[in-house]
Formats: C-alpha cells, sequence, structure tokens
C-alpha cells in the first residue's frame, strides 16, 4: 500500500529534524536546541516540505525533477546530509534502514521508467 502525501510529509519532515539535530549536536556542540543556523535550516526545509506539491508521487527531494530550495539552502542541507546519514544508522536504525529500502526501490523503479 502507498502511504499517503501526508504520512510521507511527516516522515520527512521528521528524517530531516533528526538529521539536522544530529548535526547540530556534533558539529556545533548543542545539547537541547539548535543553533540559531541549523534551527533556521530545519524550519526552511519544513515549509519546503508543507509545499511541496510532488509529494504524492517523490520519495526523496534529491530524486525530484524540481528543486525548490535556494542554492544556499541547498548547499547546507547537503552537508548535513552526508554527515548525518551515514550516522542516521547509529542513532536511527529502523529509520536508516527503511531509507536504503526505499532509495533502492525508487532506484529500481527510475531505471524501469528510463
Amino acid at each position: 500500500m502507498k502511504p499517503s502525501a501526508e504520512l510521507k510529509r511527516r516522515r520527512e519532515k521528521e528524517t530531516v529534524s533528526l538529521m539536522i539535530a544530529l548535526y547540530c549536536r556534533k558539529k556545533h556542540g548543542t545539547k537541547a536546541a539548535l543553533c540559531p543556523e541549523c534551527a533556521q535550516l530545519r524550519e526552511y526545509a519544513i515549509l519546503r516540505s508543507d509545499k511541496c506539491p510532488f509529494m504524492e508521487t517523490k520519495t526523496f527531494c534529491s530524486n525530484c525533477r524540481v528543486h525548490c530550495y535556494t542554492p544556499q539552502m541547498r548547499e547546507k542541507i547537503r552537508e548535513v546530509m552526508r554527515y548525518a546519514g551515514p550516522r542516521m544508522i547509529l542513532h536511527h536504525p529502523v529509520m536508516a534502514v527503511s531509507h536504503v529500502i526505499e532509495t533502492k526501490k525508487e532506484k529500481k523503479r527510475l531505471e524501469k521508467n528510463a
């Protein structure tokens, strides 16, 4: 069964929030709250997710045909993902494994439709 757009949106927001928190904790030494820069990035990412018209059909922003992040914010989120992505297996293993599975499925789907 295909998850609803709202469920996908909620999952995407949760995942990006956890990744930004992990990045901020390790790179900026924060404990309970995000630093202002990371808080701004999180709010921006959530806003982009809320406004995404392709949520029903896309899996990840990196696979989207329209990149709605500004170049500066896109680079920041890439930096966060490059750092936090591999570490998610230690901090949020179920989420990390499901992400890998979804990535593989999406890659196969894109190859089939190409």
